[in-house]
């Protein structure tokens, strides 16, 4: 067990350093080029889209594109906005927040061409009358490749529906055990319990959990940052100018201004998931008028995750003079800045915010899953043996130790983006044709664009769009 931890670890150092974010990097900057800046130049018209409320089809309820964006937002926030960046800031330095901000704005391009293609492939889905989607269906569909699809569904499948769950779930115990004293059994007991509840209600459970908790749960954190950044508000200057020095001064970082670089890249892309694969499976749920709409939502959400929340928890680090040494990391760095903050109210509130993030990242995690399963078979005996499968990683995540998960789930999931980034790169003129398609209607004036799949070269894969 020990050879193949051993052997995991090094190769998450190959793919992450060397393979991975070079491709994420590098397609990036391509559709960035390619849609214009998208994700820059159509901002105000990803916050419009954000209103549009639950559509009608048929007398079926659908997903409304804000339901989406909360789903795949849900999965996005997790612990690691918080964790994850006083790691980085330990890793690679002040410097890694201005990477990651970087890196955010370049990876929105991405997370727009993958989750624009969901919305193109996506499928009806018989018995609930609504959609579902994602890279294994594009990647089948379209480009008639089943063996990659089927390894896709596999990867995505036991990297959220099972890996992170229980990371997820092994988070949450932790947290109400150093605050509380709460026996971790006990702990997991009660998030096994309430994560069956609504993994076993189904996705529109899930939509309708993340529409009014990942709101509650973003609002709340970003409310203890901001009143964080107000008490210290005369050192922000002096923050930011640390954090774009540090960026580009070779001996700021442990490791030097390439620790800084590829630590800031790492979790800037792990956190915001653009170009991963896993968000266009939410992307494909809802019922727009225009595939691009869903693109530029999720887009949206790559701002959201990286340069408010992570941001947010950047600033609650920075702003503790003694984080530097401290001699501390992860959750417990973040503990030791809010409690030299805001006193010993500190550790009541960030459990709270750990159990909320966690816990919607488990509703959103499973999803993923559960959509990928159906990819499979939508016999009834799959999906439940999965929902028994996933509650059961939550129980015992609830109370292992799970390095070696980790390190596991850091390995699927960077094999599950590359297969998604190949895909995308070879599909992405779909993407372009669909983009100026929407913008030539906005330009002519047509409030509500709609999509008609024969502008594209190729229908083939194209079930769920007509010409009416």
């Amino acid at each position: 067990m020990e050879f193949l931890a051993k052997a995991i670890t090094v190769s998450n150092d190959i793919l992450w350093s060397y393979v991975l974010v070079v491709m994420l990097i590098a397609l990036g900057l391509w559709f960035s080029v390619r849609t214009g800046f998208v994700q820059l130049r159509l901002f105000r018209e990803m916050l419009r889209l954000l209103r549009e409320g639950v559509s009608h089809d048929g007398g079926h309820v659908h997903i409304s594109s804000f339901q989406a964006f909360c789903i795949s937002t849900a999965s996005r926030v997790g612990v690691g906005n918080i964790a994850g960046i006083a790691i980085a800031i330990v890793t690679g330095g002040p410097g890694a927040i201005f990477w990651m901000w970087v890196i955010a704005v370049i990876g929105a391009a991405s997370g727009f061409v993958e989750s624009t293609l969901a919305q193109i492939y996506k499928v009806r889905d018989k018995k609930t009358f609504g959609f579902r989607g994602g890279p294994a269906y594009y990647i089948r569909n379209c480009l008639g490749n089943k063996s990659a699809a089927a390894l896709f569904a596999i990867l995505i499948s036991v990297t959220f529906g099972l890996c992170f769950n229980s990371v997820q779930a092994n988070t949450i115990t932790l947290s109400l055990q150093s605050t509380f004293g709460l026996d971790r059994a006990l702990g997991g007991a009660c998030i096994t319990i309430l994560s069956a509840i609504v993994i076993f209600g189904g996705l529109k459970r899930i939509a309708h959990l993340s529409s009014w908790l990942v709101p509650i749960m973003a609002t709340l954190y970003l409310f203890i940052a901001l009143i964080i950044v107000i008490m210290n508000i005369t050192a922000l200057p002096a923050m930011f100018a640390t954090i774009i020095s540090q960026a580009f001064a070779p001996e700021a970082a442990v490791g030097g201004i390439g620790a800084a670089i590829l630590t800031g890249a790492k979790r800037g892309l792990f956190s915001n998931e653009a170009g991963m694969g896993s968000v266009p499976n939410a992307a494909a749920t809802a019922f727009v008028s225009h595939p691009v709409k869903q693109g530029l939502v999720q887009a949206l959400g790559v701002f959201v995750d990286t340069l408010l929340v992570c941001t947010a928890s950047a600033c609650i680090v920075l702003l503790y003079d003694g984080y530097a040494d401290a001699g501390k990391t992860g959750i417990e760095l973040v503990q030791l800045a809010l409690s030299s903050h805001m006193g010993s109210l500190a550790g009541v509130l960030l459990s709270f915010m750990v159990f909320l993030f966690a816990f919607s990242s488990i509703a959103g995690n499973y999803y993923y899953g559960e959509s990928n399963i159906q990819f499979f078979s939508t016999k009834p005996a799959l999906l439940l043996l999965f929902r028994v499968l996933v509650v059961g990683m939550v129980a015992f995540g609830s109370v292992a130790d799970l390095p070696f998960v980790w390190n596991l789930a850091d390995l699927f999931m960077a094999l599950m983006a590359i297969v998604n980034l190949v895909a995308i790169a070879l599909l992405g003129r779909n993407a372009f044709i669909a983009l100026k398609d929407y913008s030539a209607q906005k330009k002519a004036g047509v409030a509500d664009p709609v999509f008609h799949p024969g502008q594209l070269p190729d229908r083939r894969g194209i079930e769920a769009w007509d010409e009416k």
